[in-house]
């Protein structure tokens, strides 16, 4: 009798070690993902691939083309960023720099390099270098250019000006970049 009974213990044993794994099974089926598995006190946090709501989206990197500016070498403006990149032909950044807009802007879209000037005075007063145009809105020409002081202000708001002002260093960059009938794209 003593045999039986350890044999029956020991079934009974397995039937409620089976029960209890079943029943834990059970428990971590239903539980909500974000409780699934919990890092022992001193782990690190583990990333999980699932998106919940509320969950932090990668940054975005500030320096990166802005998608929506087309394929190929161009020039992008980006208005709200105050940004242009010098993009080549494999849509790789040849450079990227800010910009002070100026008090006329073009609306986004696609334009064209369509006159050029080494040195002139700008619609401000302003001696500039490295003029390079591309739009006219409210009959102001837009363009790109550096003036020669080095200075980037402010554009008086009361004056409808069309010159977009970058560091000196960046205009010669955008001279050698943008001939005639290069792509210029403007994006919000």
């Amino acid at each position: 009798m003593a045999r039986s009974s350890s044999g029956f213990v020991a079934g009974l044993t397995a039937v409620a070690v089976a029960a209890v794994g079943f029943l834990a099974y059970q428990a971590s089926a239903s539980v909500p993902a974000g409780l699934a598995e919990r890092p022992a006190a001193s782990a690190a946090p583990t990333p999980t691939a699932s998106a919940t709501p509320g969950a932090k989206k990668p940054a975005k990197d500030p320096l990166a083309v802005p998608a929506a500016s087309g394929t190929g070498e161009r020039v992008v403006y980006a208005l709200t960023d105050r940004r242009v990149w010098l993009v080549d032909k494999a849509g790789r950044t040849v450079r990227t720099f800010t910009v002070a807009p100026s008090t006329v802007s073009p609306p986004p879209g696609s334009y064209a390099v369509s006159s050029r000037s080494g040195s002139v005075r700008g619609s401000d007063g302003v001696q500039i270098e490295h003029v390079v145009r591309f739009a006219t809105v409210q009959d102001v020409t837009i363009g790109f250019s550096a003036a020669v002081d080095g200075s980037t202000p402010a554009p008086d708001p009361d004056k409808k000006t069309g010159g977009i002002r970058m560091k000196r260093d960046d205009g010669d960059a955008m001279w050698t970049f943008a001939s005639i009938g290069a792509k210029v794209v403007v994006v919000a």
